[in-house]
């Protein structure tokens, strides 16, 4: 993003003008319109205790530490309901399909089994670093054509940064030989302070990511052999290699850090959060 013509695409009077237009048009292309809100959220999962605590597939996190990961969520839950408008707009300005937006808050589940994960790979770390190191509890996906891909990419990128959004991580895997193929970010917004992610893709890389969650699961768990590892392994790069690389997506990198300016996009009004459902 650190070029002149990026620079163009997202000026700051452009920048305040597309997002009040966005906020303000009351339809949405139908992914993102039909979006249900985020019901209120409860906690307790099938895996908590009697005393509190959690377990999962040989997982296990004490009362307390459970106690901290449930409050975690509820912070994530409130966040959202002042991300999404954000998302949904950057998605009508770059002309990007919104994928899986009411998978866009991840389980409590899923959030405990990697908190634990973590814990049980580096023994002494705190809960609370492993949620400091929790960037997708609120997590979007965005898609374009490969054809237009490298351009959506940076527009986008652009104008999360430009409505007060940090940039914490770019990880750009569209050079790599094998494995995965995506640009993975995550942000951090202005005033929850919550961090988000939002994977790029193509129609492609999404289907190619689908395909393999299933053997990436699995080759995640505590318990998978490392021959089973590998060969699972194998299976997702096998898969990715046939993805198609958009022209320029090698060279995506994150937006510029913005310092503290009277920028007129940092003035707009909060965005309206979803009405509960």
């Amino acid at each position: 993003m650190n070029t002149p013509r990026a620079a163009r695409l997202v000026t700051r009077a452009a920048t305040a003008a597309a997002l009040a237009t966005a906020l303000g048009m009351g339809a949405l292309p139908a992914a993102t319109a039909a979006a249900p809100s985020a019901a209120p959220v409860s906690v307790r999962t099938a895996g908590t205790d009697r005393d509190g605590g959690w377990h999962q597939h040989g997982l296990r996190l004490k009362a307390a530490d459970n106690k901290k990961v449930d409050a975690y969520v509820r912070r994530a839950h409130k966040a959202e309901r002042a991300i999404s408008p954000e998302v949904r707009a950057v998605a009508r300005i770059s002309h990007a399909e919104l994928i899986g937006f009411d998978q866009r808050l991840k389980s409590p589940d899923s959030l405990k089994r990697k908190v634990a994960t973590w814990m049980r790979e580096t023994p002494g770390q705190s809960v609370e670093t492993s949620l400091g190191m929790i960037n997708d509890a609120v997590r979007f996906t965005l898609q374009w054509p490969a054809g237009t891909y490298s351009q959506g990419v940076r527009t986008a990128a652009g104008l999360l940064s430009a409505w007060g959004n940090d940039s914490t991580r770019w990880a750009n895997t569209w050079h790599r030989t094998a494995g995965y193929k995506a640009v993975n970010s995550a942000w951090r917004a202005p005033r929850s302070h919550q961090l988000f992610e939002v994977q790029f893709h193509t129609p492609e890389s999404k289907a190619a990511q689908l395909e393999t969650h299933k053997l990436y699961e699995e080759q995640r768990l505590p318990g998978t052999p490392p021959q089973r590892v590998r060969e699972l392994q194998d299976q997702q790069n096998a898969i990715f290699a046939a993805v198609p690389v958009p022209p320029g997506a090698e060279r995506l990198t994150a937006p510029a850090r913005r310092l503290p300016s009277p920028d007129p996009a940092r003035r707009l009004p909060v965005p309206a959060p979803h009405p509960a459902g």
